[in-house]
């Protein structure tokens, strides 16, 4: 029995061994499949064994296929001749320009050139100068041609531009005055001034703060009171101011500006 072929994976063999034994324990399973599983398990494992050993091969074979070059099909281009050139006539040279007025005598310009090829080719005198203007060449001079003068290019009209802003006092050239100056301003307003009822009865003096504009005409307009008395002062300092003459008006550039002026008005009550 010992000599004899015994093959531990036949199914009889199987039988035998798992007789009157629970079959559906795992060992019995294992041992009906190993047979299966070995084989698959052999397969499995040649083809990874070929496609490692492969491999290097395959991709040394893929990296030596160059692609193939492009084939340019070359063209032959023709080109169209160019136009015929017409053969125009020479142009006529253009016509002398007209005679001047005064004779012409040449004045050569100044060029610095070698020695050897200086011409003897003397300015015009003094005298010849008096009698005739320079230029490039010597015309004689016609007293009957008429002087033309190109007209100007263009329809652009020179405009003033007029300065209606309104200036200080303190940053114009020349201020604005009353006619005849500030003693004239002076024996204006005390003739002009009517003292206020009002602000005699309530013996009321002292000063009112007022600002006018100075226009370009000398008229004083926007006269305001910056700080008043009462008593009717303010309202009798902006009539009398009202009816003021016209002053002399501020300039700047020369030309005359609207200026802003601040002065004081005194109210004094003289003593009976």
């Amino acid at each position: 029995m010992l000599g004899s072929k015994l093959d531990l994976f036949d199914p009889q063999w199987l039988e035998v061994v798992f007789l009157g034994r629970n079959k559906a324990y795992g060992a019995y399973s294992l041992r009906k499949n190993s047979s299966r599983t070995t084989s698959l398990a052999i397969i499995v494992g040649a083809t990874l064994f070929i496609v490692v050993v492969s491999l290097p091969l395959v991709l040394r074979y893929i990296s030596g296929i160059k692609p193939e070059e492009e084939k340019f099909k070359q063209t032959d281009v023709v080109l169209a001749p160019p136009p015929p050139v017409s053969k125009e006539e020479t142009p006529p040279p253009p016509p002398e320009p007209p005679k001047p007025k005064v004779d012409q005598v040449k004045f050569p310009p100044p060029v610095v050139v070698p020695a050897d090829k200086v011409r003897d080719e003397e300015p015009p005198t003094v005298e010849e100068l008096k009698k005739a203007d320079p230029g490039q060449k010597t015309i004689q001079g016609d007293p009957n041609a008429e002087v033309k003068i190109d007209e100007p290019v263009g329809e652009a009209e020179a405009k003033v531009t007029e300065d209606n802003s309104l200036h200080d006092f303190t940053t114009v050239e020349v201020l604005p005055s009353y006619p005849g100056g500030d003693a004239a301003f002076g024996k204006y307003l005390s003739k002009a001034i009517k003292y206020p009822a009002i602000a005699r009865e309530n013996n009321i003096s002292g000063r009112v703060i007022v600002s006018f504009v100075v226009e370009k005409d000398g008229n004083l307009t926007d006269i305001k009171v910056l700080r008043g008395i009462g008593g009717g002062c303010d309202e009798e300092a902006v009539r009398v101011l009202k009816q003021a003459p016209a002053w002399k008006p501020g300039i700047q550039n020369g030309r005359p500006v609207r200026v802003n002026f601040t002065m004081p008005i005194f109210f004094q009550l003289s003593a009976e």
